[in-house]
């Protein structure tokens, strides 16, 4: 022992040394350390979202959760001054699609084309260098067009036969909304004639098939393969990574891509934690022998809710209205399923121990949505207010878009989830008023501020909008546009912007809230000791920003795990 003892000291003080130096670095161990070791971060600033420890300076991690999170009152000012970086707690969506959003990265994007030429240029650039889409075998796939933007008119097959190069091509293009398709005539083809009534769709145009219709063209499209399947989660992850995303709630994953993700979620590539909302493949059905609950050790992977459909979306005339359009006096759009079915399915999914989310859109379905929550709650809980049984249950309304003001009450009154996506309210602003009238969107259209006590759940809907978390602070906080800066007269009043968030209620809808929302409350969406060690860091604080920056943040880095998943370039 007497000869050991000095190399025990030496030993001893070359640890204190390393562990002095990370204190002052911020940096992490290198990668020969067993992942069971203790790494310290330092930053300029770290903002918890804890109700303990508001603001900090440094924290440690263990086996991927925080260990001690603490202000840093030992290391000399001088060397402080050397940190940078401003910290927040990884960010969540509320409301995305992981799959879809993967293959739209292999797809066209329509986004923003403003006439049918502003389509079909797209379509022949995309298609040159991609020659193999459009066969049989893999359809040449689009998303982001919209009526509005061809005079109000639907677009129709023939629209896709745009020259030589486009004859005999399978296409399938999604509307913005993703609520309709448009394909080309060699599709068609493929569909029975005459074609079917589909309750709860419609068919405006000739290759044009809307929510429930969709199904006639679906049943022939050849899903991509396993393989596919994998690049798509593998590119969106990576993508959502550089958006500081460490987290979506995944709305709507059929049991066979939930067999997928389980088996990817223990790899390498998992780098966003995902909690999976059960779509059965015939939906707004009950599947329970075709999936189960689970919670990965990891904490990367999450099933324990149920995705039903009410309506379609607004700007295809499908959200279900109480009274007509005030631009289509003929039709209140369609419910995707009756009342009765709707809460017959939503009590079966909560006996079995599902948090049930409605898809609800216009102000019928989420009357119905309610309806069936408040019914399934008194079943569950018969002695106990339904207020109280919801906080164990937590049911929620995706999109929550148009709500009566009565029902907008009962909401409040029992507690139900509002999952708002701050960004469809500025995309929509521009139509949702010749869609509603004037008072019926002033009275239940996109409330965001009127629902902040039921702690909302903020999302994207990516594909369906862009997945920046950051534009969806600005949406929030300005309810302006984030691609223009500008309501719809062109100016920077805001849209209704008695309905605006602050910077601290947007934050806290793209982290706390979703965690709530996934009974991960504790565990994401915070820094504090047993919280997921997942954060980003920025080169400036947020509350500094004007919030025309806030539009155009670029994350430096985003950490899942205690790992780092994505650094920016420079």
């Amino acid at each position: 022992m007497t000869t050991l003892y000095p190399y025990l000291l030496i030993f001893i003080s070359i640890g204190l040394a390393r562990l002095a130096y990370l204190f002052i670095s911020g940096d992490v161990l290198s990668p020969q350390i067993p992942d069971h070791s203790v790494t310290t971060h330092c930053y300029k600033s770290i903002r918890t979202l804890s109700w303990d420890l508001s603001h900090a300076e440094c924290f440690t991690v263990l086996d991927e959760k925080f260990h001690h999170v603490f202000v840093d009152d030992k290391t000399h000012d001088t060397v402080k001054d050397t940190r940078t970086g401003y910290v927040y707690p990884g960010l969540w969506d509320g409301h995305g699609h992981l799959i879809q959003y993967g293959e739209s990265l292999d797809s066209v994007s329509l986004f923003g084309a403003d006439s049918m030429d502003e389509v079909k240029r797209r379509l022949v650039e995309y298609k040159t260098t991609r020659s193999e889409q459009g066969t049989s075998e893999q359809w040449l796939r689009g998303v982001g067009w919209d009526q509005a933007h061809f005079d109000g008119k639907w677009p129709t097959s023939s629209d896709l036969e745009i020259g030589e190069n486009f004859k005999d091509l399978y296409a399938m293009l999604d509307r913005v909304d993703v609520h309709c398709i448009w394909v080309s005539d060699k599709v068609l083809e493929l569909l029975p004639l005459p074609l079917p009534d589909v309750p709860g769709g419609e068919i405006p145009a000739k290759g044009v098939f809307c929510d429930n219709a969709m199904d006639l063209v679906l049943e022939h499209y050849p899903k991509p393969n396993k393989a596919r399947k994998l690049q798509f989660v593998k590119n969106a992850m990576a993508e959502l990574n550089k958006l500081g995303i460490v987290g979506i709630h995944d709305a709507g994953v059929v049991p066979k891509d939930l067999k997928i993700y389980e088996k990817l979620s223990s790899g390498d590539h998992w780098s966003v934690r995902v909690n999976a909302m059960i779509e059965c493949d015939f939906r707004n059905t009950f599947c329970p022998e075709a999936v189960e609950k689970l919670s990965t050790p990891n904490g990367k992977f999450h099933v324990s809710s149920v995705k039903l459909f009410a309506d379609g979306a607004l700007g295809s005339w499908g959200s279900a209205m109480i009274e007509p359009y005030s631009d289509k006096p003929s039709s209140s759009g369609s419910l995707l399923v009756n009342a009765t079915t709707l809460s017959k399915v939503t009590n079966e999914w909560a006996l079995a121990g599902y948090q049930v989310n409605i898809h609800a859109i216009g102000d019928l379905a989420n009357r119905l949505a309610i309806d069936a929550f408040e019914a399934a709650l008194k079943s569950l809980c018969p002695h106990t207010t339904p207020h109280e049984c919801q906080t164990q249950h937590r049911f929620r309304i995706e999109h929550a878009q148009i709500i009566h003001p009565d029902d907008q009450r009962r909401m409040l009154e029992l507690g139900i989830i509002p999952s708002i996506q701050p960004t469809h309210a500025t995309s929509d602003m521009g139509y949702a008023e010749s869609r509603l009238g004037q008072q019926r969107t002033k009275d239940e259209a996109y409330r965001m501020r009127s629902l902040l006590p039921l702690h909302p759940i903020l999302g994207s809907d990516f594909p369906v909008e862009p997945a920046s978390i950051f534009e969806g602070i600005y949406a929030a906080i300005t309810r302006r546009s984030p691609r223009t800066g500008l309501d719809p007269s062109g100016d920077k009043t805001g849209w209704y912007p008695e309905e605006t968030l602050t910077l601290e209620q947007a934050l806290q809808g793209f982290t706390f809230n979703p965690a709530y929302g996934a009974f991960l409350e504790g565990k994401a969406g915070v820094i504090k000791m047993g919280a997921y060690a997942d954060w980003i860091v920025l080169d400036e604080p947020l509350e500094s920003m004007d919030p025309e920056s806030l539009r155009n943040v670029a994350v430096r880095e985003t950490w899942v795990g205690g790992k780092r998943v994505f650094r920016r370039p420079g």
